[in-house]
């Protein structure tokens, strides 16, 4: 089948597309006004997002009536940054799809709002792979930042391509409009699930970077799965077992640390291994998605044991999710979206008795 689009380089920004580094930083404007006496304003916060360095910055000092300058408030806040950047994480299926793209020559750009020095403490982050960009441009090599298309326009100036031939990565509202207005292609991975509904402008909205199918480009397929599970880097929940839904299906109640080590752009049907005092290891089928039929958007999530069927709710469980097996049914009823299918558990059982999978059954893995 012929690609929609023939695409000759990827641009893609960095916090919350590459790096984690929205989860890792969450905390930090809250710990700093509270020596103020001010809390943060969630509908503030979310516009925030993607914006220049210096908008940011100004807007927080005037929203909460600040007694410090521009210079002042940035002197307090970096060495709190930098120190947290450290924790930000590669999100899911970015180094996959880097790698792919790198190893089939497609040219490579990050194009971030994030000043340029802020940009070189995180890119090490990367590991060896943050080699394979081979232009890397921050808010304050540009004339204007996002939502002008200007970063844009000069990456694919250093990229030697047409930016109509550019296909633009984002998390942000911001970061779309200005991948549009450029004249490339975008691809939306929203890092607030709760804003989905202002990406429509993008030529695509997806929950991660697992579900990006390069074909749609006229960019070489993937060829990395293994008996239809896409194995992924090891995440882990702490997880209390709830009411059963259905069968073995149940619900997880979930707590603060229910989603520490799950980003939020974590959607879909995945496998993965249980482990509790009561019953020891378990294979498993987790499904996770949100419910944004509500006026708060709320994470959910399904557990079903595929090594036993006793009584197990209110039981806790660690879980270890390590490969993904489909994207979620698209429905309005979250429960229904997360329906595991016999196939879906066919898929499971087989795969989790392959080495690559069966080697996560073991205590070190869950520690």
């Amino acid at each position: 089948m012929a690609a929609a689009h023939q695409v000759s380089a990827v641009i893609f920004d960095l916090d919350g597309t590459i790096l984690d580094t929205e989860r890792a930083t969450r905390d930090v404007l809250n710990e700093f006004l509270a020596a103020y006496g001010k809390v943060p304003d969630p509908e503030k916060e979310e516009k925030r997002l993607g914006q220049m360095y210096l908008e940011s910055t100004t807007g927080i000092i005037r929203d909460y009536g600040l007694p410090l300058t521009v210079e002042e408030y940035s002197k307090a806040m970096h060495p709190l940054y930098l120190k947290r950047w450290q924790k930000a994480k590669p999100l899911p299926g970015v180094k996959r799809l880097v790698k792919h793209l790198y190893k089939n020559r497609v040219p490579l750009a990050i194009a971030s709002n994030s000043i340029r020095r802020n940009i070189d403490h995180k890119v090490p982050k990367l590991e060896d792979w943050g080699e394979c960009f081979s232009v890397i441009l921050g808010g304050d090599q540009v004339p204007n930042g996002k939502p002008s298309p200007d970063i844009f326009l000069e990456s694919a100036k250093r990229l030697g391509v047409n930016p109509s031939s550019c296909l633009v990565i984002e998390d942000s509202v911001v970061g779309i409009k200005g991948a549009k207005a450029s004249g490339a292609k975008a691809v939306a991975v929203p890092s607030l699930q709760s804003q989905r509904k202002h990406y429509n402008i993008a030529d695509t909205i997806l929950y991660s970077l697992l579900d990006f199918d390069p074909e749609l480009w006229g960019l070489p397929p993937f060829e990395d799965r293994i008996q239809g599970v896409l194995p992924i880097d090891p995440l882990i929940s702490t997880a209390q077992i709830g009411d059963r839904i259905l069968n073995n299906l149940h619900r997880v109640v979930s707590d603060e640390r229910t989603y520490d080590c799950i980003p939020d752009q974590i959607s879909g049907i995945y496998l993965g291994w249980a482990k509790s005092k009561v019953h020891g290891f378990s294979k498993v089928v987790i499904g996770t998605g949100w419910d944004l039929s509500q006026q708060t958007v709320e994470r959910v999530m399904v557990v079903e044991f595929l090594d036993y069927s006793g009584k197990i709710e209110t039981e806790p469980v660690k879980l270890l999710v390590i490969g993904y097996v489909r994207k979620l049914q698209s429905t309005d009823d979250i429960l229904q979206a997360l329906s595991i299918t016999d196939e879906d558990r066919s898929i499971a059982r087989d795969a989790l008795d392959l080495p690559t999978f069966s080697e996560y059954a073991h205590d070190l893995h869950f520690s």
